[in-house]
């Protein structure tokens, strides 16, 4: 690319030479009218979720490339889908730019987020283009799942196992040290590497959907409750808890943390990471104790049971081993966009 094109402004091509650009990120054959056609199989649910990101809060070009923005707004909408047993079928982008911002920008920015969408074999339907005093990027997601198949945050059951995919904390710790590269020295290349991406390039968890239908396949499927981690797994637990006016109790030595973090930081900051940190985009699902241990068979390492669900409404946090005191989860120490 020379060095006048890759210097262009969004200014200089207008909106209608910035939208026919963009056009080439999307499906021809859908995009170009009014609105678009989506094809549905019969006798499921359509599900819809809408995220927005303002850069200086959700990104910034400190921590994150055009192309990692695209992926992680992408990601981030595909694990809502996730988080309530959908499949993808596209989504549509609102986006708000300054003027100044340059129109290469804005390509990679969508190539970042179309290379998410084609891992999960979905696109880019349609949006809007708008001038705004700071970038904005507004995502709505379609997907579809069968009505008895449809994760809820409100189907939680006393003696319900609580099954967390991946691991936690990642994400945010490879956010500290993309703010903060002098930290974490104690750190190989590798595993420096592997915490930054997990902010970067986080994966939703569509994969485990399949399993979850083999395992949970009858003629009267049970209910799930779940969500995804996105705010923080203290807080996944604690809403579903709420939602199905239930309680909790985690067991501490359970939770999935990375490798590395054993020889960077000590427990106490390791667990704030892992219950506070966010945006790691995991599964907390609540099944039945047997469903549960199958789920986990099929995952191998890559899931673990890490509590239950009790009567009453508080969630605790158990150390079986006695070394520290029980501990009450609450949603005031997570991130809160209005919190003082």
């Amino acid at each position: 690319m020379n060095s006048e094109l890759s210097s262009q402004q969004v200014k200089d091509i207008g909106e209608q030479g910035l939208l026919e650009r963009l056009q080439r990120f999307c499906p021809p054959e859908i995009i170009g009218d009014d609105a678009a056609v989506l094809v549905t199989v019969p006798e499921q649910s359509l599900v819809v979720t809408t995220d927005v990101l303002i850069d200086g809060v959700h990104f910034s070009n400190l921590t994150t490339s055009p192309e990692d923005a695209g992926w992680r707004a992408a990601a981030a909408n595909l694990s809502d889908l996730a988080a309530m047993g959908a499949s993808p079928l596209g989504i549509t982008v609102g986006l708000g730019l300054p003027g100044e911002v340059r129109v290469s920008w804005v390509e990679r920015l969508y190539q970042g987020m179309t290379e998410c969408l084609q891992k999960y074999n979905t696109s880019i339907v349609g949006g809007d283009v708008v001038r705004s005093p700071v970038t904005t990027l507004a995502i709505t997601a379609f997907g579809q799942v069968s009505p008895h198949r449809i994760i809820r945050r409100s189907a939680a059951v006393i003696g319900d196992a609580i099954v967390v995919t991946g691991v936690h904390g990642a994400s945010h710790a490879g956010l500290e040290l993309l703010l903060h590269p002098q930290l974490g020295q104690s750190l190989k290349d590798v595993e420096r590497m592997a915490l930054t991406r997990a902010h970067q390039r986080p994966q939703p968890r569509l994969d485990v959907l399949p399993i979850l239908c083999k395992i949970l396949a009858s003629p009267s499927p049970m209910p799930i409750a779940g969500m995804d981690s996105s705010d923080g797994l203290a807080d996944a637990i604690i809403q579903i808890c709420r939602a199905s006016g239930v309680g909790a109790v985690l067991e501490r030595r359970q939770i999935s943390m990375p490798a590395a973090f054993d020889h960077w930081l000590t427990e106490e900051q390791a667990l704030a990471y892992a219950l506070y940190g966010g945006e790691d985009f995991e599964l907390v699902l609540c099944l039945p104790q047997e469903s549960a241990l199958a789920l986990v068979q099929h995952l191998g390492q890559d899931a673990a049971i890490v509590g239950n669900i009790t009567p009453g409404s508080t969630v605790l946090l158990h150390d079986e081993q006695k070394k520290f005191p029980d501990q009450v989860l609450s949603l005031s120490q997570g991130f809160q966009h209005f919190g003082q």
